[in-house]
């Protein structure tokens, strides 16, 4: 059975260096520390510059929902600029990373313990179509409007922000509705 994830459920967890906060989406297996999960995927919002924590065995995609841009560094040398031009990012989590924000940007963010999974996060369109690819999927809305989200007998009214995860159970094809064009992110978790 789908679990409908509303923005307004969600509870952000200030960062240990005073730079942001974090907002769990969803976690595998449910209750999860940061040290025993396989996926987590989560909202942060970057209010400051500096480091970001290090993640080693860790694969991580980032992509930029809200704010301008950030620039990020990594191991010191690789500079990369999260925009609406270019708004994702995978890097490796022990990598170090070091981010400049000149306002708040709000990042949705995938993590997957390399030895156990992995994923695959792409943007996709409202109105649209989705065939998984994975046993667990999870929709994410990023775009401004509402997205009615049906596959089989399940229907669910999305807003900005909320997010519907997908089991094995569910089916396999959705129809995403919407009255404007929105977007979409689609994480597909493969154990």
């Amino acid at each position: 059975m789908a679990t409908f994830i509303p923005q307004e459920c969600l509870r952000a967890a200030p960062w240990k260096n005073g730079g942001g906060s974090t907002m769990e989406i969803a976690i595998s297996p449910p209750g999860a520390d940061m040290m025993e999960f396989d996926w987590r995927i989560s909202l942060a919002t970057i209010t400051a510059s500096g480091p970001f924590s290090s993640f080693p065995g860790i694969d991580r995609s980032l992509m930029l929902v809200g704010g301008d841009s950030v620039q990020l560094t990594l191991d010191g040398t690789r500079k990369v600029t999260l925009s609406a031009a270019q708004p994702m990012l995978w890097f490796p989590g022990e990598a170090a990373v070091e981010a400049q924000v000149k306002g708040a940007t709000t990042d949705f963010n995938v993590m997957t313990r390399r030895d156990r999974c992995r994923h695959q996060l792409e943007k996709i369109t409202a109105p649209g179509k989705l065939a998984r690819r994975s046993p667990t999927t999870l929709l994410f809305v990023a775009g401004e409007g509402h997205v009615l989200a049906r596959g089989g007998e399940q229907q669910f009214a999305l807003a900005r922000h909320d997010a519907l995860l997908l089991d094995a159970d569910d089916a396999q094809e959705w129809r995403l509705d919407a009255l404007q064009r929105s977007a979409v992110l689609c994480v597909d978790l493969f154990t």
